[in-house]
Formats: C-alpha cells, sequence, structure tokens
C-alpha cells in the first residue's frame, strides 16, 4: 500500500499514513541489502574461485562473514520496522505477543549469525574464544 499523496482526512491519518511509508521504506532497505549482499559477495566469490585459484578456505570465509554481517543489518533493520509498526500503528496485546515473538525469533537468528562469523558467542571475549579453540 503507498501512501496517499493527497490531503487526509485528518492529522492523525496523515501521520499514520507517513509513518506506513517510513516502515516500508526501512522493509525494502533491508531487503535491498539482503540482495545487494547475496549478489556482490556471490560474484566475489566465484571471482576468487575462479581467477584466484588456491585460496578457496579463505575465499569461503569471506563469503560467509559478508553475508553474516548484511544479514544482521537486516535483521536489525526489520526489527526496528516492526517495532515501530506494532507502537505506533497496531498497538494491541495480540500485536505485542507477536512482535515478542518476532523478536525472540529474530535474536536467537542473530546470535546464531554472530556465533557463526565470530567463532565465538556473543558475551565470550576473544580471548577465551582462542583459548579454548586451541586446547
Amino acid at each position: 500500500m503507498l501512501v496517499n499523496l493527497l490531503p487526509a482526512s485528518s492529522p492523525i491519518d496523515a501521520f499514520a499514513g507517513w509513518i506506513e511509508f517510513a516502515i516500508r521504506a526501512i522493509e525494502g532497505l533491508a531487503v535491498a541489502i539482503i540482495a545487494l549482499s547475496v549478489s556482490v559477495f556471490s560474484l566475489r566469490f566465484a571471482y576468487y574461485m575462479l581467477v584466484r585459484r588456491g585460496r578457496s578456505a579463505e575465499a569461503f570465509t569471506q563469503y560467509k562473514h559478508g553475508l553474516g554481517k548484511a544479514l544482521l543489518l537486516a535483521l536489525e533493520l526489520l526489527v526496528a520496522a516492526d517495532v515501530v509498526r506494532t507502537v505506533v500503528l497496531a498497538f494491541t496485546l495480540s500485536n505485542v505477543v507477536a512482535l515478542g515473538v518476532l523478536v525472540l525469533i529474530r535474536t536467537f537468528l542473530s546470535w546464531s549469525l554472530v556465533v557463526e562469523i565470530e567463532g565465538r558467542w556473543p558475551w565470550q571475549s576473544e580471548r577465551k574464544a582462542e583459548q579454548s579453540t586451541s586446547e
């Protein structure tokens, strides 16, 4: 649904229309980040695999880290859009519960991505992670 740029029936309707537009823009930015990063990092990975043979482990690590960081950013944007939508536009108990479930799922996904990228839990220091992997 696009925002109607004609005068709204009330200032509250106009405000809600602009908030909905902002939410859609944030969601669109998150989708664009995912699509662009998959394209760029996949092309980069293919280039390293075809042109610079022998560095496949390093290329894969860079590919995985790049995609992971882009997904983390997109997840944060999607959470922000959901929070704004729930708090400003549709503040009901069922929507707050649904938001809570979405935030829990996306938080778990974010932690999983951080563990995958950094090789350690978010609360674990880098030194302890290096010691535990070397033992």
